[in-house]
Protein backbone atom coordinates (compact mmCIF):
# COMPACT_ATOMS: atom_id res chain seq x y z
CA UNK A 1 0.00 0.00 0.00
CA UNK A 2 1.50 3.50 -0.98
CA UNK A 3 1.39 6.06 1.01
CA UNK A 4 0.47 9.36 0.39
CA UNK A 5 0.15 11.63 3.13
CA UNK A 6 1.22 15.11 1.83
CA UNK A 7 2.10 17.16 4.60
CA UNK A 8 0.34 15.03 6.97
CA UNK A 9 2.32 14.34 10.44
CA UNK A 10 3.21 10.44 10.87
CA UNK A 11 0.93 8.41 12.33
CA UNK A 12 0.70 5.23 14.31
CA UNK A 13 -1.44 3.72 10.84
CA UNK A 14 1.45 5.15 8.33
CA UNK A 15 3.69 3.46 10.20
CA UNK A 16 1.96 0.35 11.09
CA UNK A 17 1.45 0.10 7.35
CA UNK A 18 5.09 0.95 6.44
CA UNK A 19 6.98 -1.07 8.33
CA UNK A 20 6.94 -4.44 6.89
CA UNK A 21 7.72 -3.02 3.43
CA UNK A 22 10.41 -1.06 4.63
CA UNK A 23 12.21 -3.81 6.14
CA UNK A 24 11.53 -6.09 3.34
CA UNK A 25 13.28 -3.43 1.29
CA UNK A 26 16.16 -2.93 3.94
CA UNK A 27 16.85 -6.83 3.84
CA UNK A 28 16.94 -6.85 0.43
CA UNK A 29 19.15 -4.16 0.09
CA UNK A 30 21.85 -5.29 2.77
CA UNK A 31 21.03 -8.98 3.00
CA UNK A 32 20.55 -8.96 6.38
CA UNK A 33 16.96 -8.55 8.58
CA UNK A 34 18.62 -7.18 11.33
CA UNK A 35 19.93 -4.57 9.33
CA UNK A 36 16.80 -4.05 7.54
CA UNK A 37 14.74 -3.54 10.56
CA UNK A 38 17.18 -0.69 11.92
CA UNK A 39 17.62 0.84 8.37
CA UNK A 40 13.45 1.06 8.63
CA UNK A 41 13.60 2.40 11.62
CA UNK A 42 16.54 4.85 11.19
CA UNK A 43 14.21 6.00 8.10
CA UNK A 44 10.65 6.30 10.02
CA UNK A 45 13.13 8.61 12.27
CA UNK A 46 14.28 10.54 9.71
CA UNK A 47 10.63 10.85 8.46
CA UNK A 48 9.63 12.27 11.70
CA UNK A 49 12.37 14.61 12.08
CA UNK A 50 11.67 16.22 8.33
CA UNK A 51 8.16 16.65 9.51
CA UNK A 52 6.15 16.92 6.45
CA UNK A 53 7.14 15.73 3.14
CA UNK A 54 5.08 15.44 -0.41
CA UNK A 55 5.00 12.04 -0.65
CA UNK A 56 5.74 9.75 2.57
CA UNK A 57 6.18 6.77 0.30
CA UNK A 58 9.13 7.87 -1.77
CA UNK A 59 10.68 9.60 1.26
CA UNK A 60 11.03 6.29 3.33
CA UNK A 61 12.27 4.71 -0.03
CA UNK A 62 14.81 6.73 -1.02
CA UNK A 63 16.27 7.21 2.64
CA UNK A 64 16.05 2.69 3.21
CA UNK A 65 18.33 2.98 0.19
CA UNK A 66 20.49 6.00 1.06
CA UNK A 67 21.04 4.29 4.33
CA UNK A 68 21.30 1.00 2.90
CA UNK A 69 24.59 2.25 0.63
CA UNK A 70 26.11 4.33 3.74
CA UNK A 71 25.62 0.93 5.58
CA UNK A 72 27.74 -0.99 2.76
CA UNK A 73 30.44 1.53 2.39
CA UNK A 74 31.21 1.54 6.60
CA UNK A 75 31.24 -2.18 6.02
CA UNK A 76 33.48 -1.98 3.93
CA UNK A 77 35.88 0.47 5.73
CA UNK A 78 35.33 -1.84 8.57
CA UNK A 79 36.84 -4.65 6.71
CA UNK A 80 39.39 -2.89 5.03
CA UNK A 81 40.03 -2.03 8.45
CA UNK A 82 40.35 -5.49 9.77
CA UNK A 83 42.50 -6.97 7.14
CA UNK A 84 44.84 -4.68 7.54
CA UNK A 85 45.41 -5.74 11.08
CA UNK A 86 45.05 -9.39 10.52
CA UNK A 87 45.41 -11.71 7.06
CA UNK A 88 41.90 -13.36 6.45
CA UNK A 89 40.59 -15.90 4.51
CA UNK A 90 38.94 -15.11 0.97
CA UNK A 91 34.98 -15.92 1.64
CA UNK A 92 33.81 -18.00 -2.32
CA UNK A 93 29.98 -18.13 -2.39
CA UNK A 94 28.51 -21.30 -3.12
CA UNK A 95 27.88 -21.31 -6.91
CA UNK A 96 23.98 -22.86 -6.99
CA UNK A 97 23.37 -20.21 -4.32
CA UNK A 98 22.10 -16.75 -6.12
CA UNK A 99 21.41 -14.79 -2.87
CA UNK A 100 25.02 -14.28 -1.78
CA UNK A 101 26.39 -13.49 -5.27
CA UNK A 102 23.77 -10.30 -4.93
CA UNK A 103 24.61 -9.24 -1.34
CA UNK A 104 27.84 -9.29 -2.73
CA UNK A 105 27.12 -6.96 -5.73
CA UNK A 106 28.26 -3.08 -5.14
CA UNK A 107 25.55 -1.18 -2.85
CA UNK A 108 24.14 0.42 -6.03
CA UNK A 109 24.01 -1.92 -8.44
CA UNK A 110 21.98 -4.41 -6.18
CA UNK A 111 19.71 -1.35 -5.11
CA UNK A 112 19.09 -1.30 -9.01
CA UNK A 113 18.37 -4.68 -9.28
CA UNK A 114 16.29 -4.45 -6.09
CA UNK A 115 14.17 -1.97 -7.37
CA UNK A 116 13.13 -3.14 -10.50
CA UNK A 117 12.77 -6.59 -9.74
CA UNK A 118 11.35 -6.28 -6.03
CA UNK A 119 9.79 -3.18 -6.16
CA UNK A 120 8.84 -2.98 -10.14
CA UNK A 121 9.98 0.44 -9.86
CA UNK A 122 10.03 1.97 -14.00
CA UNK A 123 14.22 2.92 -14.84
CA UNK A 124 12.70 6.26 -14.49
CA UNK A 125 11.62 6.06 -10.52
CA UNK A 126 14.76 4.01 -9.85
CA UNK A 127 16.70 6.92 -11.22
CA UNK A 128 14.52 9.36 -8.95
CA UNK A 129 15.71 7.15 -6.12
CA UNK A 130 19.29 6.57 -6.87
CA UNK A 131 19.27 10.01 -8.00
CA UNK A 132 21.12 9.64 -11.14
CA UNK A 133 20.07 9.26 -14.64
CA UNK A 134 17.42 6.86 -16.78
CA UNK A 135 20.84 5.30 -18.27
CA UNK A 136 23.02 5.23 -15.21
CA UNK A 137 20.32 2.62 -13.95
CA UNK A 138 20.23 0.59 -17.10
CA UNK A 139 23.87 0.17 -17.06
CA UNK A 140 24.00 -0.27 -13.20
CA UNK A 141 21.41 -3.39 -14.04
CA UNK A 142 23.06 -4.36 -16.90
CA UNK A 143 26.48 -4.88 -15.26
CA UNK A 144 24.92 -6.02 -12.15
CA UNK A 145 23.18 -9.60 -14.15
CA UNK A 146 26.31 -9.24 -15.89
CA UNK A 147 28.54 -10.06 -12.78
CA UNK A 148 25.52 -12.19 -11.97
CA UNK A 149 25.53 -14.31 -15.03
CA UNK A 150 29.59 -14.60 -14.74
CA UNK A 151 29.32 -15.97 -11.26
CA UNK A 152 26.84 -18.86 -11.96
CA UNK A 153 28.66 -19.57 -14.85
CA UNK A 154 32.12 -20.02 -12.98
Amino acid sequence: MELKAAKAPASVEAYRLAWPRLVRLGRLLTGSLELGEDLAQEAWFGLLRKGEVDNVDAYLRRSIVNLAINARRRSARERHHLSSLTEGTVWQPDPDDLWPLVVALPARQRAALVLRYYEDLSEAEIAKVLGCRPGTVKSLTSRALARLRDEVTR
